[in-house]
């Protein structure tokens, strides 16, 4: 297995929606907010080859919102999704499968493109992987989270016909060093990909663990449609990790890529962060 971060560009978000009930003066020191309580995160995608597989892990916005969308995103940066896939020596042809660990517009908004008047596959060649339990919540969202489930970033997905669906249980396997790990705080049946890699166990933590700024336990955002589940499985993962050395790939911490966690007397705590590619 390889594995490659693909950075898809910087976004903007309110800072009091990231962190909940935790008050701004805490957590603008690690996530400082602009003049208007904006924090800047990333969508961080990550790329697995295993054997003759190329998976896409996550999709970041894309491109084709209109800019009333875009402007209360602020999408910016220099990275898109297709120019680190060419910088790692792909294209969207050689992808193979995209992995979307749930369907919110900042994870799955690039699996589609606009042609023209059509909305099609942004990866013609891969199968893209949901749940079932995940996809009705979506095609079927409540009020308080139907702004981040767009249909165009959706629909398109089973009218192609390149739609699956990975079995929803405690603990999933995808691919050999390749398992699904499933959480229900954020959104019902978000998927976390667990891979061994190197000799180390990585899991991409997506809206579990947004950042390090989101360790401690009561940082839960406001985004989540069941906040104290959020916490308990925060909590199981978090210790977790810590007792076995676990890697978090953070996808939306603008700052850093990777980090892992330790037990301290205020309860779990940041350790280390560093890159991918340092492993």
């Amino acid at each position: 297995m390889i594995l490659h971060t693909i950075d898809t560009g910087l976004f903007k978000l309110d800072g009091g929606a990231m962190f909940g009930v935790v008050p701004k003066s805490i957590w603008q020191k690690t996530n400082p907010a602009d003049a208007n309580n904006l924090c800047t995160w990333a969508m961080r995608c990550l790329l697995v080859e295993e054997g003759d597989r190329l998976i896409l892990i996550d999709t970041g916005i894309g491109n084709k919102q209109d800019e009333k969308f875009l402007s209360h995103v602020y999408l910016h940066g220099d990275d898109t999704l297709e120019k680190s896939l060419t910088a790692k020596g792909f294209s969207t042809d050689d992808i193979t499968d995209v992995f979307l660990t749930h369907l919110h517009f900042d994870h799955a908004g690039g699996a589609i493109v606009r042609q023209g008047d059509q909305l099609v596959p942004a990866f013609k060649n891969a199968h893209y992987w949901s749940n079932e339990k995940h996809w009705e919540w979506a095609i079927h969202p409540n009020a308080r989270e139907k702004p981040s489930f767009l249909s165009e970033n959706i629909l398109p997905i089973q009218e192609s016909g390149q739609l699956k669906f990975v079995e929803t249980s405690e603990l999933s396997a995808f691919l050999p060093d390749f398992d699904v790990r499933f959480a229900f705080g954020h959104t019902d049946a978000m998927m976390l990909p667990q891979l061994k890699y190197k000799g180390h166990t990585i899991l991409y933590a997506a809206d579990l663990l947004p950042s390090t700024g989101h360790i401690p336990l009561p940082y839960v955002m406001a985004y989540d449609m069941f906040p104290m589940k959020t916490l308990s499985e925060k909590k199981e993962i978090l210790e977790e990790a810590a007792a076995n050395e676990y890697i978090f790939y953070l996808e939306h911490d603008s700052v850093n890529e990777c980090c892992t966690v330790q037990q301290t007397e205020k309860g779990i705590r940041l350790k280390n962060i560093f890159k991918l590619s340092d492993l």
